[in-house]
């Protein structure tokens, strides 16, 4: 009925475009040299929202998670993954049950051991109804669905420990991707003794969580703008963690961190728009595609932007490939589809994308027709909007942009800009309180049910309550009915997407983003990894210059 994995088995169960993974192929042994400070600063976009792995909706917060928590699968390098937490994993052959053995001497930054029941709370704390995480990946475990209901009790849910070292997972459908999505910072584990101790200001400073990952956070109270990752010295395999010390700050400006790199103070410094250009060619100059998207979203509960004339015509009333060239500059490309291109291609390599083709793009005559029907349906020549965004370089940039597109193709349409700090639109994402919003999202796991799922009813990124019974049907169709019908699980969820994108315009992808960043020469086994967290510190280190 069970059998332990394999290399080859793992590889499979990713089945995706990017490389499989060894299941127990640990960093390889780097010979570090004793006279090198293995000390490194790197800049991040924003402040830290939270490091709840329950709550974070937002880049920064997600990429500091996943270097201070470590769940029962670790990335390895780049999309691969194997054990992590966990020493063995025993998969029924229908694929339905999952059985994890973790490492022995795990333990907590707090000292308490790491046991099984431990990701017990973490899981049941995910689905629980009465806690805020909307994330609708959690819905792969048994019962989760139906536990978020109300139609069944927290303890029935498909994750149990048989003992301290023994877990099991059910699932309430085959998700062979399930290792990948339990790299993800929704899933780090949480200790409960923390969680119940401090109750709602868990994980808002460095002094009400516990981690368990290659490093500990220091210095951090829930608003500094640098902060201090160290190596912890109780973590499973850290002999091959070689980083003593990262210093985090957070830079907004692109040019600002552009100043720091040259100046020797960063190490490691995010670039977009002009400044790609300017580094092109040098060696410290990187860039890699990524599944990140920047998009828009709507707020579907009142009038006006619950009418999707209006949202078509302001979807097809910006250039996105003028926006990608002149605004971003740093090889981003336009999309026009929630789904991003080269994510999900199957194994005989048709790529998602282009079998779903392009959605309401850039099309002013269109974007024309339908603002005059939306201002016969809404009953006004004219309107006003609010365009909800962060106060970083890019999202300030993207507004403008935004705006001026509007006003020359939708006459009678006015765009003003809030800007505020990102922890702030997030909050006010939450309370409904914007017209519409522009902010980034990268996936849990890489499968194009990852994208559409997010704007279902009870999608993790649905913050404008969209909701449309036939996006829902077609994407419990794919998740149950079509999970071993690769095929028609794809024509689904395309269906799915042209819905509520091409149809219904809830929200609109603006770009694909691209990694462009400068990396210090001495700087070795560095990952800026394509989907999920932006980067993997694990296997750093640093070389003699």
């Amino acid at each position: 009925m069970f059998k332990k994995i394999s290399k080859i088995l793992l590889t499979s169960l990713i089945g995706l475009n990017f490389m499989g993974a060894p299941l127990q192929g640990q960093a390889q042994d780097v010979q570090i040299d004793p006279s090198v400070d293995q000390r490194l600063s790197i800049m991040t976009i924003g402040e830290l929202a939270t490091l709840d792995s329950m709550l974070y909706n937002d880049t920064p917060s997600s990429d500091m998670i996943g270097q201070i928590f470590e769940g029962l699968y670790r990335v390895s390098t780049g999309s691969e993954v194997e054990l992590g937490q966990a020493e063995d994993v025993a998969i029924s052959e229908d694929g339905l049950t999952y059985t994890f053995t973790l490492r022995q001497g795990l333990t907590w930054s707090n000292g308490d051991p790491i046991t099984a029941q431990d990701y017990v709370y973490t899981y049941q704390r995910l689905v629980d109804p009465n806690n805020a995480n909307t994330s609708s990946s959690v819905e792969v475990f048994k019962n989760a669905a139906a536990i978020r209901n109300g139609e069944k009790d927290l303890e029935e849910l498909g994750v149990t420990a048989s003992d301290d070292h023994t877990l099991v997972i059910e699932l309430e459908y085959p998700a062979p991707y399930l290792p990948k999505l339990l790299t993800g910072s929704r899933f780090m584990p949480v200790n409960p003794k923390m969680v119940e101790e401090h109750g709602d200001a868990y994980a808002t400073s460095v002094d009400t969580l516990a981690m368990n990952g290659p490093f500990l956070l220091q210095n951090w109270t829930g608003t500094e703008l640098e902060w201090q990752l160290v190596k912890n010295p109780n973590y499973w395999d850290q002999e091959h963690v070689y980083l003593d010390e990262v210093s985090v700050s957070v830079v907004k400006e692109t040019g600002t961190g552009a100043d720091l790199f040259d100046a020797g103070e960063l190490d490691y410094a995010i670039l977009n728009d002009q400044f790609v250009s300017q580094y092109q060619g040098v060696e410290f100059f990187h860039q890699e595609p990524k599944a990140t998207i920047g998009h828009i979203q709507f707020n579907a509960t009142k009038e006006p932007t619950n009418n999707a004339s209006l949202r078509r015509a302001i979807t097809q009333a910006i250039d996105k490939d003028t926006y990608a060239k002149s605004v971003i500059q740093d090889g981003s490309t336009p999309l026009n589809g929630l789904v991003p291109a080269g994510f999900d291609v199957n194994e005989a390599g048709e790529d998602f994308r282009e079998q779903a083709g392009d959605l309401l793009p850039y099309n002013p005559e269109a974007a024309l027709a339908d603002w005059e029907q939306a201002k016969k349906e809404l009953g006004v020549d004219q309107l006003e909007l609010e365009l909800l965004i962060s106060d970083a370089d890019l999202s300030r940039k993207t507004a403008e942009y935004i705006q001026a597109q509007l006003a020359t193709n939708l006459p009678g349409l006015t765009i003003t800009i809030r800007s505020v700090p990102l922890q702030n639109r997030l909050e006010f994402q939450r309370a409904l309180d914007f017209d519409f919003f522009y902010g980034t999202w990268a996936p849990d796991y890489q499968d194009a049910m990852n994208f559409v799922e997010q704007y279902a009813t009870d999608g993790g990124i649905n913050f404008g309550q969209y909701s449309n019974a036939e996006v829902d049907k077609l994407v419990e169709e794919a998740r149950f009915d079509l999970a071993n019908d690769p095929e028609q699980r794809r024509q689904a969820l395309i269906q799915a997407e042209a819905i509520m994108i091409g149809q219904d315009a809830y929200g609109s992808a603006l770009y694909q983003a691209a990694n462009s960043y400068l990396l210090a020469p001495q700087v070795q086994g560095f990952e800026v990894l394509p989907f999920g967290r932006t980067i993997n510190l694990r296997t750093t280190y640093i070389t003699a210059n």
